[in-house]
């Protein structure tokens, strides 16, 4: 008994301990950086975190800017072309995102039907997510390939779960394991109609966002033409000395100045009026 209280007091006095002076007390990521590591990993770069993109545009934007500088002369334009190289990484990160979104976007109903059919086979539900990796779409194999090898190695389901949301960084796949999850703690018979129902709004929500993303991506193309044509001529500008001149100086930089964030303003306008906005982990 003395052995229990001393416990329990221990555990309260831990749980207000505060940190010394000197200590860091872990943070959560702020809601920037988790959207930025959810990027990283939905775009297959796991293994890249924010501090290494940023030194990767930084380098990228280094290095136009002196290539640039060496054939113009002119460090107004070598400015503006490599501020617009260091925006490249995380242009070149959005894009393999998006991509890779709307590829396993489609590929989930066939995944929520093998997990559906496993259940119903009578699989306990790590067997389910395990068979997945054999039988489940080709994009999400290597996912619960890890998740098999993990739960073989550790048994711990739930930890095992986190993990696999984690490599996976996506809404639906969230709301599978959270299901799963619930299920395996308090038990229920509704799991088979649960991922029934939910495999048949997926597919409903991927046909509606197919047409609509067809149908609007003429804004997001033209915005991208309009943004990128200014600056192309630019680049054709630079390779005469007059045209050099011209913006190398006091007046030249305020119109790069004002077109670079008039081109920004636009940009950013036109793709939130013409694309489709991206549901957000609310369970991570």
């Amino acid at each position: 008994m003395g052995l229990a209280a001393g416990a329990g007091l221990f555990c309260v006095w831990w749980a207000c301990w505060v940190p010394a002076p000197g200590e860091v007390a872990p943070r959560r990521p702020s809601r920037r950086t988790a959207a930025l590591r959810d990027e990283l990993v939905q775009a297959d770069m796991p293994g890249v975190g924010p501090v290494a993109l940023a030194m990767a545009a930084v380098v990228s934007g280094a290095v136009v800017g002196v290539a640039v500088l060496a054939l113009s002369g002119s460090p107004v334009v070598a400015s503006a072309f490599g501020l617009i190289a260091a925006l490249a990484p995380r242009a070149v990160v959005r894009s393999r995102a998006r991509a890779r979104r709307t590829s396993t976007r489609e590929q989930w109903p066939e995944a929520v039907d093998h997990l559906t059919s496993g259940i119903r086979a009578g699989l306990s539900l790590p067997e389910a997510l395990a068979q997945l990796s054999v039988r489940g779409p080709v994009e999400l194999r290597p996912a619960f390939a890890a998740f098999a090898e993990d739960y073989r190695a550790t048994g711990r389901f739930g930890d095992c779960l986190d993990r696999l949301k984690a490599s996976l960084a996506d809404p639906v796949a969230d709301r599978i394991v959270e299901a799963l999850r619930l299920t395996r703690e308090v038990g229920g018979s509704d799991l088979g109609r649960l991922l029934r129902t939910l495999s048949t709004f997926l597919r409903e929500d991927a046909r509606t966002r197919a047409e609509l993303e067809a149908r609007q991506s003429w804004t997001v193309n033209g915005a991208r033409l309009a943004v990128a044509a200014p600056w192309l001529v630019l680049g054709l500008l630079a390779s005469r000395p007059e045209a050099v001149d011209a913006y190398d100086s006091a007046t030249g930089a305020v119109v790069l100045a004002s077109g670079g964030a008039a081109s920004v303003v636009a940009y950013r306008l036109m793709v939130r009026l013409g694309r489709l906005p991206d549901e957000e982990r609310v369970l991570r």
